[in-house]
């Protein structure tokens, strides 16, 4: 296991996730059903997609080291365009999103039918968006992948706990379309030093 992967993965998670709709989807379920059933839900789901992100980028890291590399890169650059490209119209979609998933999590549930709800909500909503990406991608590059499952998977955690305890009151005074600027920058550090690494 290695502390600096983890962390990476985690910063780089972290910030990716942020300003996804995956912190909408928590903060709008934990409107409809107690906070800690939704977070187990939702930690729940994170958990198994994370689990096969990592056997995944497991699976890549076999090709040749140059080849994983430049997929890596190229990754982090995708990630980095997509951010740039949402981030003007990050605030205006919040609203949507919010609605989207508000009409996802109608009925009133408590205890296990709530942490099903959330995990079916999150599980279904999640599948090949930038942060498993970017976990396939990390295993490829370090060939760590409990490192980066920890990472990954600590970071979503915290992004849903942060949404569900504080999500709002962050919404207020952070904008979203920081938050994906900031992300793109992140992404698109991890390009640079990708490259740096393949011409070395």
């Amino acid at each position: 296991m290695d502390l600096a992967v983890i962390a990476l993965t985690f910063g780089a998670i972290f910030v990716v996730e942020l300003p996804d709709k995956t912190f909408i989807a928590a903060l709008v379920l934990s409107t409809r059903y107690r906070p800690f059933p939704v977070w187990v839900g939702v930690g729940l789901a994170f958990g198994i997609q994370c689990l096969i992100a990592v056997t995944v980028g497991k699976a890549v890291s076999f090709l040749p080291t140059d080849l994983v590399h430049g997929i890596a890169g190229a990754i982090f650059l995708v990630g980095a365009v997509m951010l740039l490209r949402e981030a003007p119209k990050a605030d205006a979609g919040e609203k949507a999103t919010e609605a989207e998933y508000e009409g996802k999590s109608t009925t009133s549930r408590t205890g296990w039918s709530a942490v099903l709800a959330s995990f079916l909500v999150l599980f279904a909503a999640e599948w090949g968006d930038l942060s498993q990406l970017l976990t396939i991608s990390l295993v490829g590059k370090y060939g760590e992948p409990v490192s980066v499952f920890i990472g990954a998977w600590a970071a979503l955690l915290a992004v849903s706990g942060l949404a569900i305890v504080a999500g709002r009151v962050l919404l207020r005074h952070v904008r979203l379309a920081t938050i994906h600027y900031v992300g793109a920058g992140v992404c698109l550090l991890l390009a640079g030093v990708t490259v740096v690494e393949l011409l070395t």
